[in-house]
């Protein structure tokens, strides 16, 4: 094992994040993490609590109650949910239409829930008549499914879906990390009992707090799987009467006491994460939360009409792609990695690759947070041009920052 002597201070090279996420962050956001900590009870530190949960209501365009965060990547959002509402043996139904339905279907899985699943081909998105169907055969206790899937750049239609789920007695489960702010989404009138998402996306921030908001009837139904750990616990602390979740870290209702009025202690929550999803939040609110959509819209379509002039074909049903990112197909002269290096080495720029059936046949180009904006767009298109031409691209050239100041106009 190589000792290192010197200390080097950290220095991170200068770059532009135009991929799926995570994307750079606003520098406000990056000020306010940089607050100095303040005890877990203080009562400044719990106003900023609840300041917090009352931004995200707005997020979220709900009145939920319990609107919180969770310490952890949008991954441990995800898992908090799925591990407190699903018990062993339940049924779970999963539309798949990328690799994050994978995923839902994987933690589900380890829950040990009965997974059922559905899937489209990776550029499609389902139906409402799809999911009724297999709500219908399935009859799940929790369907759950992801409204942006950054693998294959499409945004699912949920409009629909949570009306179809109360029909049904089907509790509906939604991780909206790719899409939130930047595509439209107002929990309460789709009627959704459970959303969580991640801040590395249109939100402007860094990875590391899963805000989410839970209905009263999710909200009731974790409580009967309630369990207090010892040494918290006092007289007064009931377990509940369904099996108690299978995660201490993850389990919502004691992360609930935590940020409700008894302050129960759960876990030491992450003071400068907090800063920063409340940051985040503000951010989008003082903007308006319509706003951020249609500024997410406009930069989007901006780098669609851009790539678009570059003669490339783009991936997936547009008419349902998401609002902050693009696929599109890698040309068959080029060397898709090469030319993503020399946009990384020589200009600072990164776009992402892709995952699964889709790694080395398409690029996915993203437009979210802080770089949903003019001049980050254009100087991706012309990077992306010159790294074109310079791999030996047959296409267009010259023609896409035209393009997209045109869209502008």
């Amino acid at each position: 094992m190589t000792n290192y002597t010197d200390i080097h201070t950290l220095n991170p090279p200068q770059r532009l994040l135009m991929g799926p996420g995570p994307i750079n962050a606003d520098p406000r956001v990056l000020r306010a993490m940089s607050a100095q900590l303040i005890g877990q009870y203080d009562p400044a530190m719990t106003g900023f609590m609840n300041e917090t949960m009352a931004r995200y209501r707005q997020i979220f365009k709900t009145q939920n109650k319990w609107t919180f965060l969770v310490d952890g990547t949008s991954r441990a959002g995800i898992e908090a949910v799925l591990v407190s509402i699903l018990r062993p043996g339940d049924k779970v139904l999963v539309p798949i239409m990328g690799r994050f339905g994978h995923l839902l279907t994987e933690i589900s899985q380890r829950v040990g829930a009965e997974v059922h699943t559905i899937e489209v081909p990776w550029g499609e998105v389902f139906q409402p008549e799809q999911i009724e169907a297999a709500i219908k055969r399935v009859k799940p206790n929790v369907l759950a499914m992801v409204q942006g899937d950054t693998s294959t750049t499409m945004n699912q239609p949920l409009a629909h879906i949570g009306a179809i789920c109360a029909q049904h007695d089907v509790l509906f489960y939604c991780d909206a990390t790719a899409s939130i702010v930047g595509n439209e989404l107002p929990a309460d009138e789709w009627q959704l009992d459970a959303l969580s998402v991640g801040l590395q996306k249109c939100l402007g921030g860094p990875s590391g707090s899963a805000p989410l908001t839970l209905s009263d009837k999710c909200v009731d139904w974790i409580r009967t799987r309630k369990k207090v750990e010892a040494g918290i616990r006092t007289a007064a602390h009931q377990d509940g009467t369904e099996p108690f979740i299978r995660s201490n870290y993850f389990d919502l209702g004691m992360v609930m006491d935590y940020w409700g009025e008894e302050r129960l202690n759960h876990h030491t929550e992450a003071t400068n994460m907090l800063y920063c999803a409340s940051e985040c939040a503000r951010i989008v609110i003082e903007e308006g939360v319509d706003e951020c959509v249609a500024r997410h819209k406009l930069h989007g379509d901006a780098m669609l009409v851009g790539v678009q002039a570059m003669g490339l074909k783009v991936f997936g049903d547009i008419q349902n792609k998401m609002n902050n990112v693009v696929g599109v197909y890698i040309p068959d002269e080029v060397d898709g990695d090469a030319v993503r290096g020399q946009m990384l080495d020589d200009f600072g720029i990164e776009i992402g690759t892709s995952f699964g059936p889709l790694h080395g046949k398409i690029w996915r180009i993203g437009t979210m947070g802080y770089n949903a904006r003019k001049d980050a767009v254009l100087q991706t298109l012309a990077c992306l041009d010159a790294c074109l031409q310079a791999n030996g691209y047959k296409g267009p050239h010259g023609e896409a920052t035209a393009a997209a100041l045109a869209h502008y106009k």
